[in-house]
């Protein structure tokens, strides 16, 4: 980042005043820190030192400042404006670094001489997590011979924490999600070993229900189990040919007693040429059953699901295969449409566990077709059903036309 003239400096009673207040949290005086800063001829680093710091930090991957030793700025690059925009060369680092770990990191490091590590977190404009590294350094300056900096450089650490959140989400909602059913067994366990043991009508009731919360579980564990398989191999792209049709052709077979249950028709449309893809074949039917599954249990309204097979490109040009499944049901409003690819979310918790949903679904088919350099698309208008896309990349040599 070259050097900018053109940045705005504060007035000099004002930056006067902030140095003092700076050179106080240091731990040091006006006199020991040396004459004013208020000229610009006065700075410690003549123009081209500053440069030449200025480029060698600019090649760094993450944020990073650079102070003299009376708390101004002498450099910083690109990345470091994001977490600190009000940073300006020649003036106290306090006017633009106002978190005091990192404050108190800076005067540990001024008065000790060692490396500080520090965490912060900042509010505005966006919850942000980051760490920090404080550290000292001498520099030779040739003749004119060796002078204090200190070195920070920022870690983004938002993504980790925001890792750990979803993690902790999850273990709370399957233990939830799990808890509930159990509780259910027990519930009616008790039941039938008390008040209803001699009585025929109820346990064969209860037996009934108990099985349906058994059933639930055990989706719920495959599911999970499923989920944690394929994020394990999330890196390892799968590389064995697999032809859609006979897929879509084998999940709809497997569907149409619950599609007959639900009165609903199936509609396939395959492609005259044969669509292949580089895939696991058990991971793209988990994924279109679920999706076909879901049509014929929320959509069931519309009386008709279709199931389309088509060759198409991406936007930048690349070939693919679309998978899609419509519904005619009531549809999904748009304010549910970002989520619907999370965890344990669902439109209507309810409906969806009457249904023996177990909120996994759509997250196992987006992790599926990420794994397989794909996408899931999803459309919607309330009233008219929904649509559910899956992009998966075709096979170079099917790109390529050959057979």
């Amino acid at each position: 980042m070259a050097i900018n003239d053109e940045r705005r400096s504060l007035p000099t009673p004002l930056v006067t005043r902030l140095r003092g207040a700076w050179l106080a949290l240091l731990g040091r005086t006006e006199a020991a820190a040396g004459p004013s800063i208020a000229p610009a001829a006065a700075r410690v680093f003549a123009e081209p030192q500053a440069l030449l710091i200025e480029q060698l930090i600019d090649g760094f991957p993450e944020a990073a400042i650079v102070l003299d030793r009376e708390g101004r700025v002498v450099a910083f690059n690109e990345v470091a404006i994001s977490i600190a925009p009000a940073l300006r060369r020649g003036e106290p680092a306090l006017i633009a670094l106002r978190m005091p770990e990192l404050v108190d990191a800076i005067r540990r490091a001024t008065k000790r001489h060692e490396p500080q590590r520090v965490e912060f977190f900042e509010r505005v404009p966006l919850d942000r997590w980051f760490e920090a590294f404080v550290t000292p350094v001498t520099l030779t300056l040739g003749a004119s011979g060796t002078v204090d900096i200190l070195l920070m450089t920022f870690n983004d650490l938002t993504p980790l924490r925001r890792v750990e959140e979803m993690r902790a989400d999850f273990i709370a909602n399957a233990s939830h999600e799990l808890r509930t059913p159990l509780a259910a067994l027990l519930g009616f366990i008790e039941t039938l070993q008390g008040p209803a043991k001699d009585d025929p009508v109820a346990r064969d009731k209860f037996l009934g229900i108990m099985q349906g919360q058994a059933t639930r579980m055990a989706r719920l564990i495959d599911d999970l189990l499923s989920l944690s398989r394929i994020e394990l191999n999330a890196h390892l792209q799968p590389n064995t040919p697999v032809d859609l049709a006979p897929i879509v052709r084998q999940v709809v077979d497997g569907l149409q007693m619950l599609a007959r249950d639900r009165g609903v028709e199936i509609k396939v449309a395959l492609p005259p040429d044969v669509l292949t893809v580089l895939g696991d074949r058990d991971e793209l039917i988990r994924a279109l059953e679920n999706l076909i599954e879901n049509a014929l249990k929320y959509g069931a309204a519309g009386k008709r699901v279709d199931v389309t097979v088509a060759e198409a490109q991406t936007r930048a040009g690349s070939p693919e295969a679309r998978v899609a499944v419509r519904d005619y049901g009531p549809g999904i409003s748009p304010e549910h449409l970002p989520r619907l690819t999370e965890r344990f979310y669902r439109v209507d918790v309810a409906d969806s566990r009457a249904q023996g949903g177990t909120g996994l679904g759509l997250a196992l088919v987006k992790h599926v077709l990420n794994r397989h350099g794909g996408r899931l698309t999803i459309e919607s208008t309330p009233g008219e059903g929904a649509t559910f896309t899956m992009h998966v990349p075709l096979r170079a040599s099917e790109a390529s036309g050959e057979s």
